[in-house]
């Protein structure tokens, strides 16, 4: 087994290269050297985005979105924490 890990490609780069495999008049193997990435990649690239729907560049607002309502539960949670412990010694104290 290797430990070769693809390297990631900036969705930017991703979608220029498969733009200009495509409208290129040059072999896309051809486009691939120039670009500094194997063929195969390449090909993958334009099989995946060119022909479908799917987005290239992904907007992240909706993770933000969720980073913000988990950090306001997180917040809610750690006062009834800190008041369950209050009240927990409170109760353990008056037992005695």
């Amino acid at each position: 087994m290797s430990d070769h890990k693809a390297k990631p490609y900036p969705a930017e780069f991703i979608q220029s290269a498969v733009k200009l495999a495509i409208e290129s008049k040059q072999p896309i193997a051809q486009t691939a050297r120039e670009l500094g990435i194997k063929a195969n990649t390449l090909y993958g690239w334009i099989n995946r985005y060119s022909k479908s729907k799917e987005p290239l560049i992904r907007t992240d607002e909706h993770i933000y979105d969720e980073v913000k309502r988990l950090k306001k539960e997180l917040s809610r949670v750690i006062e009834e924490r800190d008041l369950l412990k209050k009240a927990a010694a409170y109760f353990a104290k008056e037992s005695r």
